[in-house]
């Protein structure tokens, strides 16, 4: 009997500290329904939530006729990574990121390389308790130049990423996303007013490809966010990640670079990374190298001028070269920075201008 009354503490115990982090704060952008329903409009899905329930993205929570989130004060990740991990080749280089996620994602992709902790709700990981004021002075603590929401999708954790954006650039921060890019304008272009740069994954070309594998997202949709971001001056790098027969197809991959170039600039960092089998696609092999050359290849010769081989440590294509005087600028083996030629947003070689954040280079701590 004590034995059973032990395990039952355990488990109350448990029960309640679960109950304890979570953390309900009111959302932002929603709209009250007939019925007690509310109507999400952080992004393009815009559910439709009864009481009691959440959103797809599992994050906001219809509580009494009112949407609240669950994400708030309680990240799943922190970490202070290279910021070329993020990936950024042209923020800071060799500088440490503070980097952080609240579990959840609004696309669930099947293909998701972070699945443990973006396809979990908040309620199911185990969290820090940190506010948007300890996420700053830890920054601030460990070197760190900028903050960066990654590993899952920010946009779900919009409330917390917001406050700690604002407080960030008022401590003298930058402040960066890595994101699927699938948010409504309206909260989009309140948050780029305190961003500087954002990373954005445009995973394939095909609308066929985001019904499917992002469990029905619309490309137009992604294609609008980043419109937005460079009409906006943030600075904008791009992610690809190539997955073997499912969005590798040369003419997919060309409509997709000339898309770039016509909308967004030929300045425009673009990585092409390499799929390994993750989540639900583990049937699928690792993208050949050599098609990663191929695909490099052809985005230059659409005249993308700054474009990246990722997941490939050690390969030439990682490295950043001067589109006038073809001069190597910066050296890269995976996240270590072996050498760096540009001063002052130039090449040293020629003087181009290389478009980026440049200020406060460092030597890398990785």
């Amino acid at each position: 009997m004590d034995k059973l009354r032990f395990i039952f503490l355990i488990f109350f115990c448990f029960f309640l500290s679960i109950c304890y982090s979570l953390d309900y704060k009111e959302a932002l952008y929603w709209q009250a329904e007939e019925n007690g329903n509310v109507r999400c409009a952080l992004c393009p899905r815009r559910c439709v939530i009864a009481k009691g329930n959440r959103g797809f993205c599992g994050v906001r929570i219809n509580r009494d006729g009112k949407l609240y989130t669950l994400a708030y004060n309680n990240p799943v990740a922190i970490a202070v990574d290279p910021i070329e991990k993020k990936p950024f080749f042209h923020v800071l280089p060799g500088t440490g990121a503070f980097s952080l996620a609240i579990s959840g994602c609004n696309m669930r992709c099947l293909f998701c390389q972070n699945w443990h902790i973006s396809q979990a709700k908040p309620d199911e990981t185990i969290n820090y308790t940190l506010s948007p004021a300890d996420i700053v002075r830890m920054a601030k603590k460990y070197n760190c130049p900028s903050v960066v929401f990654t590993y899952t999708e920010p946009t779900v954790f919009y409330e917390y990423m917001l406050e700690t954006a604002k407080l960030s650039k008022q401590e003298g921060l930058l402040v960066g996303m890595h994101s699927c890019g699938y948010i409504n304008e309206e909260p989009l272009v309140e948050l780029l007013r305190y961003m500087d740069f954002i990373n954005v994954d445009l995973k394939s070309f095909s609308p066929d490809f985001y019904r499917e594998m992002s469990n029905g997202a619309d490309l137009n949709s992604v294609l609008t966010t980043l419109k937005k971001i460079k009409e906006a001056n943030i600075h904008l790098e791009i992610t690809n990640l190539v997955i073997p027969t499912k969005n590798d197809s040369p003419q997919e991959v060309r409509n997709l670079c000339l898309w770039i170039r016509d909308n967004l600039g030929v300045d425009t960092p673009v990585h092409f990374s390499r799929f390994f089998p993750h989540y639900r696609l583990k049937n699928l092999p690792p993208t050949p190298v050599s098609n990663l050359k191929e695909i490099y290849n052809m985005a230059k010769e659409v005249g993308l001028k700054f474009v990246y081989i990722g997941n490939v440590p050690g390969i030439e294509e990682e490295s950043t070269y001067c589109p006038k005087c073809n001069n190597l600028l910066i050296k890269r083996v995976g996240y270590s920075i072996l050498e760096n030629n540009i001063r002052d947003g130039k090449c040293k070689f020629c003087g181009e201008t290389i478009p980026g954040i440049w200020e406060g280079e460092k030597e890398s701590k990785f």
